[in-house]
């Protein structure tokens, strides 16, 4: 009989360069809300893919930028917290934009810890073959990868032999998960995200990071086939209410619609999604604020 083997393995890298998307290739299911806006990710998600005879247990993290705000050093210290007690850590670069400086510093962070360390160098269908090179060269310089393994997460290209070299870190342990679970988000917290999400992508650059979303009632109704969400998109701007309110409620009725969409493949039933949006300055700097959305 084969030995069961498990293991947890932390994603990080600089902000945007497709760690959330990888970690729903690598799951095979959303689990982590994408964007392409950087510091989409705000917590550390947790991603799981079970096998026949393993278990990975992968760890979104934030991107890695230095901290400008309570938020920001929240994020900054979710993203290192994830490398304590784990069998590996999977560092991404995007092969369009090269090892940057704020690449480099990761790097330079992670070489402190003594753990495996495994780099994928992604987007390469969108870079050109001379970029992906130069950037699959520029990550071997620092000799402190046991690994380099070239990828693109949009269209799946390289997932499966990215598996196969982390199941190498994985030791002999138990399943930590059900095998049919892929994520140990909180339903309430993934729809929040999704929320989030749809408000990132529809108001692109007219609203900054300032949003946060609060689910403040989540219930199923007697009839057992209709769920009851109500929740709040926090902006800290007052200027920014109307713009994610938008003209005649049109903008908050199409982040609505969107969201419920993709929350009822989530809870695979009907939802009834009620949307407010309030303004609280500043609220990125407030620990009370933080702690309502989930930022612990």
């Amino acid at each position: 009989m084969t030995e069961f083997r498990s293991g947890f393995v932390s994603i990080i890298g600089s902000p945007n360069v497709g760690k959330s998307t990888l970690m729903n290739a690598l799951v095979g299911q959303k689990v982590s809300i994408v964007t392409d806006r950087a510091q989409t990710t705000r917590n550390r998600i947790t991603g799981v893919v079970t096998g026949k005879d393993y278990q990975i247990v992968f760890l979104d993290t934030p991107g890695v930028t230095q901290p400008r705000s309570k938020l920001g050093e929240y994020m900054y210290k979710a993203a290192f917290d994830s490398l304590e007690s784990i069998e590996a850590v999977l560092f991404v670069a995007d092969a369009k934009q090269g090892v940057r400086e704020k690449d480099e510093a990761v790097i330079a962070s992670l070489m402190r810890y003594r753990i495996p360390k495994i780099a994928a160098v992604n987007k390469i269908d969108a870079a050109g073959t001379d970029a992906v090179r130069e950037t699959e060269e520029r990550i071997r310089s620092f000799q402190c990868f046991d690994s380099v393994i070239r990828i693109s997460a949009l269209n799946g290209t390289g997932i499966d032999l990215l598996t196969e070299e982390l199941k190498k870190y994985l030791v002999p342990g138990p399943m930590y998960f059900p095998e049919d679970m892929v994520t140990d988000q909180p339903e309430r917290n993934l729809c929040g995200e999704i929320i989030r999400e749809k408000a990132l992508i529809l108001l692109r650059e007219e609203i900054p990071h300032g949003i946060g979303v609060s689910i403040d009632k989540m219930e199923v109704r007697e009839t057992g086939n209709l769920v009851d969400i109500y929740a709040t998109i926090y902006c800290e701007r007052e200027s920014h209410k109307g713009i994610i309110i938008g003209k005649q409620g049109k903008m908050l009725k199409r982040i609505g619609l969107e969201a419920r969409r993709d929350i009822e493949s989530l809870l695979d039933c009907h939802v009834n999604l009620q949307l407010w949006v309030k303004y609280k300055e500043d609220w990125r700097n407030k620990p009370a604020v933080l702690h309502e959305l989930g930022y612990e």
